[in-house]
């Protein structure tokens, strides 16, 4: 944990990772589901954690805001002073496998 309280990039990396292992289940936080045709945020629930990915036609762009369940946030304006996105630090078979979950939502 950063000592601003803010969420980490590693942080959500790991919430991405433990999805992509099955470890922890995701679900829709708003009607908009993943789609091939669509392009935009995606918001989504985690164990009290609220996550919103960016759906470039099917393909998973970035992280565009996380709140943990304790209330601590991320978001792109923060995670680029130290020059990584969380999703960049997945590897392609986790990638591959958030995908293949994003789109059985």
């Amino acid at each position: 944990m950063k000592s601003d309280g803010s969420l980490s990039a590693r942080e959500v990396y790991q919430l991405l990772k433990d999805i992509a292992l099955g470890v922890r289940l995701m679900r829709r936080g708003t009607e908009q589901g993943w789609s091939r045709d669509h392009r935009g945020d995606v918001e989504l629930a985690v164990d009290g954690w609220q996550l919103t990915l960016y759906n470039e036609f099917g393909h998973l762009d970035h992280c565009s805001a996380c709140t943990s369940a304790d209330g601590r946030q991320g978001a792109p304006d923060a995670w680029a002073r130290f020059g990584t996105d969380p999703t960049q630090l997945l590897s392609q078979w986790e990638r591959s496998q958030l995908e293949g979950l994003l789109h059985r939502l």
